[in-house]
């Protein structure tokens, strides 16, 4: 049976009686009492104790560990926690033609985030340069989605250059910027590491591969889904690409070594190169993104107050349940308003379950209440 820790209370009333029945006399335990207050210092450092006995106890197993000990129990299965991944796209400036803007010179985005260049360019005949930068590590060593920015936006440079403006804009959005991997994510790469067994090859073992690579947070594999030989990896990157509802941006296709197909573009590409290295060596393995499939719903009965709520409930099925050219039964949908409906009585259509063509992924698309 599981251990009852008992509270600081019960430790100080557990040594208070123990001082109680050794210490004859009825002052032993007053308020500023020698013995009171050695009895509630005892007290305090035995809590301390449990506490550090249940930390133990939690990093002693892979299900609840957490940080440093989390990534050496994902070692053991090979399962390495994915880094931060910096944002990176380009900037115009505006100034003399010929004048130079060198290699790692400083760009400061309106918000103070830095950045740096990585290559240098000369300004044309026309005044202008488009220059690639890339997001700077913050002090703790982590880049993120925080660097990510859009087109337009203002950039400025950290030092004056003779001939060039300090004001600049953001020519291509940057993107690319991943947070470190959380500690919830790779627990759950962990566990199915060590819940199914490598398959030299098998359909666990390409989804496992794929969701190693940086942002991808979902995986489906299809056999031979583009011809006979041939394995297809769906990807999601539901962080990563939060702004475009998760799905990765860029082209579907093969990695850059694969001889044997088109080479992927983008987001497919970094998966795609990723996979290449750990791979079964006769698969043709394409990396693709799935094609979202909107799914709106009407809903009779409920306040418009609870709308909020049933869009993020209905949401977190789609996206636990949703597999490209998967089914999502109308059960599921119903339950989870059910939960959030206070009580309400509601009517959903449609009633039937959530079929999504072949490569598509169920996307919320619009919710309207009626009546409500």
């Amino acid at each position: 049976m599981p251990f009852t820790r008992p509270t600081l209370t019960a430790l100080q009333a557990l040594v208070a009686a123990d001082i109680a029945a050794e210490v004859g006399g009825a002052d032993a335990l007053l308020r500023f009492s020698s013995l009171g207050a050695t009895g509630r210092a005892q007290a305090g450092l035995a809590n301390l104790h449990y506490g550090y006995l249940d930390w133990i106890a939690k990093q002693a197993v892979p299900f609840t560990c957490t940080d440093e000990f989390l990534e050496g129990w994902a070692a053991l299965k090979s399962v390495l926690r994915q880094p931060a991944q910096a944002a990176a796209g380009q900037v115009k400036f505006l100034g003399a033609a010929g004048a130079p803007i060198p290699l790692g010179a400083g760009v400061v985005r309106s918000d103070g985030t830095p950045f740096v260049t990585t290559a240098a360019a000369v300004l044309g005949v026309d005044g202008t340069a488009v220059i690639p930068v890339a997001a700077v590590p913050d002090p703790t060593g982590l880049t993120g989605a925080f660097g990510n920015t859009a087109k337009g936006a203002t950039m400025t440079l950290a030092q004056s250059i003779a001939g060039v403006q300090s004001n600049g804009v953001v020519d291509a959005e940057m993107k690319g910027g991943a947070d470190l991997e959380s500690n919830d994510s790779l627990r759950s790469r962990m566990l199915i590491a060590y819940q199914q067994a490598p398959q030299g090859g098998g359909r666990t073992d390409y989804e496992s591969w794929a969701k190693g690579a940086p942002g991808v947070t979902r995986a489906w594999c299809k056999a031979n889904g583009f011809g006979l030989g041939t394995v297809v990896i769906f990807v999601m990157m539901d962080e990563l690409r939060a702004a475009s509802n998760g799905f990765p941006i860029g082209a579907d296709g093969v990695a850059a070594a694969e001889p044997r197909g088109v080479v992927a573009a983008g987001d497919q590409l970094a998966v795609a190169d990723h996979v290449f290295a750990l791979q079964a060596a006769v698969g043709l393995v394409y990396i693709a993104a799935p094609a979202p499939f909107l799914v709106d719903l009407q809903i009779a009965g409920l306040p418009v107050a609870l709308l909020d709520s049933v869009k993020a409930a209905v949401s977190d099925v789609l996206t636990v349940q949703g597999a490209p050219g998967g089914t999502i039964s109308f059960g599921a949908i119903w339950s989870a308003i059910a939960n959030v409906a206070a009580g309400n009585f509601f009517t959903p259509s449609p009633v039937t379950d959530i079929v999504c063509p072949a490569g598509h992924l169920p996307v919320l698309g619009q919710i309207t209440f009626v009546g409500g």
